[in-house]
């Protein structure tokens, strides 16, 4: 609908990757009138190429009401076999085929500003156009939360990028690279930095590395199985089920579900990357205190004295969520909204403290736990989303 030079929606869903497809696939389902914007797949595509998924088939279909549009639905379609672990760029490929499906009107436009109007939203969008909506679905991912080191402020970026800022590692072709960083995104990185030719080394805070999928008989137990594991595929036994229920989840103590939901996002590595990384140099309990530039080269010292001459750092130490980092915020909209160490609190339906502005993927994490950091957390996402909207109709 348009009002003068102002469109106007029911619902407008800021970002287009897992979370937001799968908003508008639900809410389209319910007759509810959404506009989605942003580019389709966008964090997705940037991703190193050669990089896999860590979820299991049965987590990685990106969720829609029928369930119709699932992983298996996209192969049978294209009449080819998908490899398991589920190859990067074949990944994208689905969310590509998956939003062609059920947001083929996407806009990819980029908003630029949100702010409150009273009785919604203002949306300023990247050609200067604006649009008001009653409602805001933030679905923006994580990019924005890349971490960095306090150790590593002020090095230029040609000496220590974040791990998110590469499409490929032939850049460093015959250079040394440390790889800061104990989970997937780190030991898949060295293995690809390895196999283009770097010379690697992994420092990590950890002990030792921790490892997922070693034992797969484990799944293969039937009734015991199905009672240790949720085919979400987050989390050890036992904490695998109870992270897939997120109303049952937090209804936990705050301390419980900080510890649970530790346990089941900690830094960790696919048993399938194994192969790839041996006689690779890792040094496990180790961490950077200081970083330097050292002419051309980057000064490291380690908190037991030792240093490290290299020509980069690559931080493949994950993603802090800030709301207040999403620029599209408007600073008066950012002060509103009641947060928890950069998460905003949320109620039902993903509701803020801010009536009408709702909270998907990862930033929902500490109020619903954390399978809504995974793909695998899209279905229920959908439900709860479609049911507190319904509800306010």
């Amino acid at each position: 609908m348009v009002m003068g030079n102002t469109a106007e929606c029911k619902v407008a869903i800021i970002g287009a990757g897992p979370y937001g497809l799968a908003a508008s696939a639900f809410l389209s389902k319910a007759g509810i009138e959404a506009r989605i914007f942003g580019e389709p797949m966008s964090f997705w595509e940037h991703m190193p190429r050669g990089m896999c998924l860590r979820s299991s088939w049965s987590a990685s279909s990106i969720g829609d009401p029928a369930q119709e549009f699932n992983l298996d639905a996209f192969c049978r379609e294209n009449g080819n076999h998908c490899p398991k672990p589920i190859p990067l760029d074949r990944f994208v490929a689905y969310g590509h085929w998956f939003q062609n499906r059920v947001a083929p009107q996407v806009d990819r436009r980029m908003v630029h500003n949100i702010e409150a109007n009273g009785k919604g939203f203002i949306l300023s969008l990247s050609d200067a156009q604006t649009l008001t909506a009653r409602r805001v679905v933030v679905a923006a991912g994580i990019n924005t939360f890349a971490r960095r080191p306090r150790e590593f402020d002020g090095i230029p970026a040609t000496l220590a990028t974040h791990s998110s800022e590469h499409r490929n590692f032939d850049r460093f072709k015959g250079q040394s690279v440390a790889v800061i960083g104990a989970g997937q995104s780190a030991l898949e990185s060295a293995a690809l930095c390895r196999e283009a030719g770097v010379e690697v080394e992994v420092i990590a805070r950890t002990p030792q590395l921790n490892w997922v999928g070693l034992h797969p008989r484990l799944h293969h137990l039937g009734f015991i199985s199905r009672m240790l594991y949720s085919d979400r595929d987050v989390g050890p036994a036992g904490i695998s089920r109870l992270v897939a229920a997120p109303h049952v989840f937090r209804r936990f103590p705050r301390k419980f579900q900080d510890r649970t939901a530790y346990r089941a996002i900690r830094p960790a590595v696919a048993g399938w990357l194994a192969p790839r990384l041996t006689d690779m140099n890792i040094s496990l309990g180790r961490h950077v205190v200081s970083a330097a530039a050292a002419g051309s080269e980057l000064r490291l010292k380690l908190d037991d004295g030792s240093e490290r001459l290299v020509d980069h750092a690559l931080l493949a130490t994950g993603y802090q969520v800030d709301i207040s980092r999403y620029g599209f915020l408007s600073q008066e909209l950012a002060t509103r909204i009641k947060t928890v160490g950069g998460f905003p609190v949320l109620r039902r339906g993903f509701e803020s403290s801010v009536p009408g502005l709702h909270f998907l993927g990862k930033p929902a994490a500490r109020s619903f736990g954390p399978i809504l950091g995974f793909v695998s957390g899209t279905d229920f996402a959908g439900i709860e989303l479609v049911r507190t909207l319904k509800r306010s109709q």
